[in-house]
């Protein structure tokens, strides 16, 4: 199949490049720096913003099935072109359609695409497993990760398997008006993660709970908005139920189990040294 990849330089599109190559699928890689992609060879790479429709013109062309994103640019903001990217998607041949969810609810570019004749899959990942990687310098430098909500549990997942549902979803039939939650085969808490790098690095980890005044403080440091405070604070104090619950749905769809925290521990290690 010919397939194009949106967000094909992410953390979700990156693997989903490799699996489909792998597949034997041709892919369109679309990017706003293709200097920048260093995508493997055989991807064609175009440039484009899927915030920018007259950007897109020809990028669609041929293509059977289609990976999306639900935003575009550096301050990930919704696409408010929602309808437009269905029409030409539509009108180059597109048929099958993956869209990556960035919330609960549905963003305007997926309500375009239910409301359309395309076959679509939303894909719903709770939290990412190299969301980790935010602590790598704090662990390089003194080994003490410092976090608030200790007893916090996540099911995150691995990106590459949610790369794995979207090629599947992608180039299989059966998959067509599905929305599936996406998550890891555990529940983990802070100072669990910690430990599981501990054990994978070979060094002594510690782990420090963090007042929520601190965390509070750290993120009107970091520039969170008022109302950023208080979506963060209402996620870790009244967390939804489907974040900390774990679904069999990866192996449902891709017929293998979900990654574990310490297999995704070992194949990035390297950031953490």
């Amino acid at each position: 199949m010919d397939i194009v990849v949106t967000g094909a330089t992410g953390k979700v599109g990156r693997p989903l490049v490799d699996a489909l190559l792998a597949a034997g699928h041709r892919v369109r890689a679309l990017t706003r720096d293709p200097r920048r992609a260093r995508l493997p060879p055989g991807v064609e790479v175009v440039g484009g913003d899927l915030g920018a429709s007259d950007s897109l013109r020809g990028v669609f062309a041929g293509a059977e099935a289609l990976h999306l994103i639900t935003f575009h640019g550096d301050e990930f903001a919704p696409l408010a072109n929602g309808e437009e990217i269905v029409a030409r998607a539509w009108q180059a041949g597109v048929r099958r359609v993956t869209v990556l969810k960035g919330d609960v609810s549905r963003s305007p570019l997926e309500q375009a695409v239910a409301a359309s004749e395309l076959e679509w899959t939303f894909l719903a990942p709770v939290e990412f497993m190299a969301n980790t990687l935010e602590w790598a310098e704090a662990i390089r430098t003194d080994g003490i990760v410092r976090e608030g909500f200790a007893a916090m549990k996540s099911a995150l997942i691995d990106e590459a398997d949610i790369a794995a549902v979207a090629a599947t979803a992608l180039t299989t039939d059966g998959h067509a008006g599905q929305e599936y939650l996406l998550t890891g085969p555990e529940a983990l808490t802070p100072a669990e993660r910690v430990q599981i790098l501990s054990e994978v690095l070979a060094r002594p980890l510690k782990f420090v709970e963090l007042s929520r005044d601190e965390v509070v403080a750290n993120w009107r440091a970091a520039g969170f908005t008022d109302s950023d405070v208080a979506w963060s604070l209402k996620m870790r104090t009244e967390p939804p139920e489907a974040g900390y619950t774990v679904l069999p749905t990866v192996e449902q769809v891709t017929g293998r189990p979900a990654r574990t925290f310490a297999a995704w521990a070992r194949e990035h290690a390297g950031a953490f040294v």
